[in-house]
């Protein structure tokens, strides 16, 4: 056997076996690149958002993972969103069915406010998605309560303390906020109220729950990201399954009773080592998915 000589003697007529083999390793390699790709990433908006909120998302994206197919839908935008969560967990799970079952190495979730909301119920009722990181973004995953700006806007006449008399009605349970709208001193009427959260932590008895959890479970990773200047979600902590008790203190995510009975998943997704929070201070609710340390620190590693 020759040994092997400088590259130009690769293109000789005559190959010697060290050169054939490092001609296949590079066309092997060649081949890997051209067939690896970054996964497809599907980004869900918030209430009163669009597609057209998250152009600076899109950029970050395409810079740090060139080729990345981003998919952000125009559904249930701006006014529609108030429209019941279950109605748009079923018009966004037709939209991205498609994008999962022609990607066969996964997709990622990259859910802002209450879209993180919607994710969960496309994630908890569908059997065979293939979602790998399930990235939560600011979103108000164990609930609202809270008199923001948002709150005004909707309901000038009510406060956070008298909102339970509107939301846990059957009209109530009709728009969106009133769906995750979880008063921790009517604790009783929010768990026989609630059509959507009280159902997805299992806090209201659902038939439904053992295979739920078994569906929500087929992440890979779960990355709950928020922080105390955020202003609309409310506590904070709700964005990482943070809540009030009935003194308004809050209980963070592992003293929390879901967490601790894993009734959905979050404790076998921390045993596996696939739960990671990401807090940052001064970030406003409407600039998560624009502020590029943000995405440096909390998102881009994810995404791969």
């Amino acid at each position: 056997v020759e040994p092997c000589g400088y590259f130009e003697e690769l293109w000789k007529p005559e190959i010697t076996s060290c050169g054939l083999a490092l001609l296949w390793s590079l066309f092997g390699a060649c081949l890997v690149a051209a067939v690896i790709g970054y996964k497809p990433v599907v980004i869900v908006h918030g209430l009163f958002d669009s597609s057209g909120a998250f152009v600076e998302l899109l950029r970050f994206i395409n810079q740090s993972h060139p080729g990345t197919n981003v998919s952000v839908f125009d559904l249930f935008d701006r006014s529609s969103s108030l429209q019941p969560l279950w109605k748009q967990v079923e018009g966004f799970k037709a939209a991205i069915y498609p994008i999962m079952q022609n990607a066969a190495n996964g997709v990622h979730f990259i859910c802002y406010s209450q879209g993180g909301l919607i994710c969960r119920g496309i994630l908890s009722t569908l059997p065979d998605h293939n979602v790998h990181s399930f990235i939560s973004l600011s979103s108000p995953q164990a609930g609202q309560y809270g008199d923001t700006n948002y709150l005004k806007y909707l309901f000038p006449q009510f406060m956070k303390f008298n909102l339970f008399h509107f939301c846990y009605t059957s009209v109530g349970q009709r728009i969106s906020i009133c769906n995750f709208w979880k008063d921790p001193h009517h604790m009783d009427m929010y768990v026989n109220s609630s059509d959507y959260l009280a159902l997805l932590n299992s806090e209201r008895t659902n038939p439904n729950s053992t295979v739920w959890k078994k569906n929500f479970l087929r992440i890979k990773k779960l990355v709950l990201i928020g922080g105390p200047d955020d202003g609309v979600i409310t506590p904070w902590q709700s964005s990482q399954f943070g809540f009030y008790d009935d003194n308004e203190t809050v209980v963070e995510i592992k003293d929390q009773d879901l967490y601790l009975r894993d009734v959905f998943g979050l404790k076998t997704l921390n045993a596996r080592g696939d739960l990671f929070l990401c807090s940052m201070a001064g970030v406003e609710h409407i600039n998560w998915h624009s502020n590029y340390t943000v995405f440096n620190t909390c998102i881009e590693k994810w995404l791969v």
